[in-house]
């Protein structure tokens, strides 16, 4: 698969993520994991398997990218596959995310009915 990542040179600061052109995602039909420098590229590694419908020819793309960006920011990959990060995607991200939302409000609300006693 030829990878379609290019280095994204805009200087100064992005407004938001719509300034980024798909070229600099890993997944980029999806728009998902920028791939702006190293410490983006280690994330998508991490995350690879988090990214939900998308294809194995998505994946294999997405790899490549992640590859050529690896190489461009002096990112060493211990993966040689994409099916090395992670074949099946989490199940449940909303739930679960929601879940931990509501267990942080809870706590919140816990800590402060402690500092008012």
């Amino acid at each position: 698969m030829e990878p379609t990542s290019k280095p994204h040179e805009k200087h100064g600061r992005l407004t938001t993520q719509s300034d980024l052109p798909d070229s600099v995602y890993a997944f980029p039909k999806q728009r998902k994991e920028p791939l702006t420098d190293a410490r983006h590229v280690r994330n998508a590694v991490v995350r690879f398997d988090q990214v939900i419908d998308v294809s194995d020819a998505d994946r294999a793309l997405a790899f490549a990218n992640i590859e050529k960006a690896a190489k461009h920011y002096g990112v060493d990959l211990s993966e040689t596959s994409w099916r090395d990060l992670g074949v099946h995607p989490q199940r449940n991200r909303k739930e679960a995310a929601a879940k931990g939302v509501a267990t942080r409000e809870r706590e919140r609300r816990e800590r402060e009915s402690t500092e008012q006693d």
